[in-house]
Order: structure tokens, then C-alpha cells, then sequence
């Protein structure tokens, strides 16, 4: 427990520094576990951010996000934030025809069915982030390394990393979609919009995700799709991504998916001038993502109102 009591230490301490390099370490080690959710959260906090959480009155939306782990624990978040279970969620709110296809679900990478699946597909996991795998051509498809990869990805609880308690219980399985791609940008972009009860106040749009050659890029927009000068752990694109002609429809959407929650971050794609839903997030980066410049993580902070 040594370098727990350190990393104790430090977080009382206003003006030392905790290295990141630290708690990515006790992350990765099962002593994490033992860790009470609260002190974790503040020692990785401090470590990104340089500065205290303030727990007693958070202002910025990173700390506030953080609050909302400890004291804004929603049972039907859970269900919401499952990539299977959702679906259910956005059919009875605002329609199906939003649903990208599933075409399959297992409870073990070994047992998917790639004999019934198409030519082109994508698999993924339903309990965590960074799962997915896309088939483009499922002559050369490798089959073995996928069914590894997943079942590497089964076994791992994202809870214990950011502490996203939405995680902890969800029942992991693998999931099979159809592979869906625009015929004009020849990807499949992602609009991002945070909302606030909801009101959606703040898009960012994610570019050049399955691309070699590039980073992935992320794009902030206000309502009006005027560009914002903001980066959040990703460059901006070299040429802003132009406004999606549903735009004003992904808004109406996003309000009534969001309606009801201090926060959610509602995420969809448009294919072919359609929109299709893309999933819910409800802590955005685990919290941990710092704005560029800060400002505007205060500025985002104002907007969401935490409950009484």
C-alpha cells in the first residue's frame, strides 16, 4: 500500500504534483480495487489536471462529471449505456427506423456465427468502449485473431479505470452490426452532442476514425454549426467537416433522448442523408479529458446543473 498512501499524500497537498504516469500504474494493478471510488477519483484528477477536485463545489464540467459518479447514480443508466440494451430505449422513443441492424448476439467470441453473417460487418462489445472490429471483406477476414481480441475484451470491467459505475454490472457480450459507411465521405462520422436535460448546447464531430494515415480528428461546433476553437484530446481536422444536412433533426432527436438527465452525450452517424443512432454516453471521456483552452471546461461546467 505504499504508493497508495503516497498518492494520499499528495492529494491533500494543493501544491504538489501527482506524476499521471503513477496512477496509470495503480489503474492497471488489482490493489486499484481496494482503492475507495472517492480518493481514486481525486488522485487521477489531480494528476491530469494538475488541481484539486473540488468535491464540496465543483464547477468545471470535469469535476462535475465526476460528482455525478458518486451522487447522481440513475439505476436505468445501466441499460442505456449497453450497446445491445439501448436499442429497446431509442425504438420506444423516438422510432426504430434510428437502429443500425443487429445481426447477431453471443455471449462468447467463440460461438459467434460468422457463416450466417454478410460480406462486410462490424463486431463489438455491449459492456465497454474501443471494442470494435470491422469486416470489410470477409474472405480475408481473420476469424481467430477477432474471436481473441474480443474475448480478451469480455474479460475487462471498464469500471475500475474511470470508475464509471454504469459499467459495473453490465453483462458482457458481443454484438454483430451491419457495416454501414457514407457514400460521399466514404467514412462513418461521428456527431457528438452534449445536451443538458435536454437541451442540446455543444456538437463535436469525429473524423478520419478508421483512417491509417491520420489521427483521429474532433470538431466543436455551437447549435448554430459555427466552428469552435476547442481541441479534447484529438487535433482538429485540417479542413472543418461541413454541417450535415440532418442537423437540425439530430438536435430534436438528442433533446428527447437526453430529456430528463443532467448530462448525456448523445451520439449519431449520418449515412447517405440518414440519421442513424450511434449510443449515449454519460460521462464523456471518463471525465478526464482536459479542454483546450481550459475556459471552456468551466464554460460547459455552467451548463450542466447537478441534482439537489
Amino acid at each position: 500500500m505504499g504508493k497508495v498512501s503516497t498518492l494520499l499524500s499528495l492529494v491533500k497537498n494543493d501544491k504538489s504534483k501527482i506524476p499521471a504516469a503513477i496512477t496509470a500504474n495503480i489503474a492497471s494493478m488489482p490493489i486499484s480495487h481496494k482503492i475507495p471510488d472517492k480518493l481514486y477519483l481525486s488522485m487521477r484528477y489531480k494528476a491530469i489536471f494538475g488541481r484539486r477536485l473540488n468535491w464540496q463545489n465543483p464547477e468545471t464540467f470535469t469535476e462535475k462529471l465526476q460528482w455525478l459518479k458518486l451522487y447522481g447514480r440513475d439505476p436505468q443508466y445501466v441499460r442505456l449505456v449497453d450497446k445491445y440494451d439501448v436499442k429497446e430505449y431509442i425504438k420506444n422513443t423516438v422510432g426504430e427506423e434510428y437502429i443500425i441492424p443487429t445481426l447477431g448476439i453471443w455471449e462468447r467470441a467463440e460461438d459467434i456465427d460468422f457463416d450466417s453473417l454478410p460480406e462486410q460487418f462490424v463486431l463489438k462489445c455491449t459492456h465497454d468502449s474501443g471494442s470494435v472490429i470491422i469486416c470489410k471483406d470477409k474472405k480475408t477476414f481473420d476469424r481467430s485473431a477477432a474471436v481473441k481480441s474480443l474475448n480478451a475484451k469480455l474479460q475487462r470491467n471498464l469500471f475500475w479505470w474511470n470508475r464509471e459505475w454504469v459499467y459495473k454490472d453490465i453483462k458482457p457480450r458481443v454484438i454483430a452490426e451491419k457495416y454501414m459507411e457514407d457514400t460521399k465521405t466514404r467514412e462513418l462520422r461521428d456527431y457528438k452532442l452534449f445536451c443538458f436535460d435536454g437541451v442540446p448546447k455543444l456538437i463535436f464531430v469525429a473524423t478520419d476514425r478508421q483512417s491509417k494515415e491520420n489521427e483521429t480528428a474532433f470538431d466543436f461546433f455551437d447549435m448554430d454549426y459555427n466552428w469552435l476553437d476547442i481541441r479534447n484530446g484529438h487535433p482538429n481536422a485540417s479542413v472543418h467537416p461541413e454541417k450535415p444536412v440532418t442537423f437540425e433533426q439530430m438536435k430534436a432527436l438528442a433533446s428527447k433522448l437526453s430529456k430528463g438527465f443532467p448530462e448525456a452525450r448523445i451520439d449519431f452517424y449520418e449515412i447517405d442523408g440518414k440519421i442513424y443512432f450511434g449510443e449515449i454516453t454519460f460521462f464523456h471521456n471518463g471525465g478526464f479529458m482536459p479542454f483546450d483552452p481550459d475556459s471552456w471546461d468551466y464554460e460547459i461546467g455552467k451548463w450542466l446543473k447537478l441534482p439537489d
